[in-house]
């Protein structure tokens, strides 16, 4: 892991760039600091809620460092190679396949008739008592 402290010091100035959500409020205006829910004033006019947060910003950011880190992920597999190629010398495996397909032929053989039969009694729901399509 690594880190990157920035400070500021007096030979160096460093200029924060913050969004500001300001809201119309009954009374007056709301002036919050975006991701910062405790940076937050309430006032009159919409320039003095933001000549507040911006002086409680300042006042905030006196003490304070910004720090950047870096952690390295893991290389791991992914959690399913471990299985890859697992059957691969495996007699039985080109046999298992076939009884999976053989088995899926037989559900679509059946679900197939199925259709047919729906079919057949939805034709016939159309028909009158005397054959006629109603």
């Amino acid at each position: 892991m690594t880190s990157n402290l920035l400070k500021n010091t007096a030979n160096s100035a460093s200029i924060f760039n913050y969004s500001v959500l300001v809201e119309a409020k009954e009374g007056g205006y709301q002036a919050t600091v975006w991701g910062l829910p405790d940076c937050q004033v309430f006032s009159a006019t919409r320039e003095e809620a933001l000549k507040i947060l911006h002086e409680l910003v300042n006042t905030r950011f006196q003490n304070v460092e910004i720090v950047n880190q870096e952690i390295e992920a893991s290389k791991s597999d992914h959690p399913w190679m471990k299985f890859a190629g697992k059957y691969k010398d495996d007699p039985q495996f080109d046999d298992m396949l076939a009884d999976i397909e053989a088995y899926r032929h037989e559900l679509d053989a059946e679900m197939q008739e199925c259709y047919y039969q729906l079919d057949a009694l939805d034709a016939l729901d159309t028909l009158d008592a005397k054959g006629q399509v109603k």
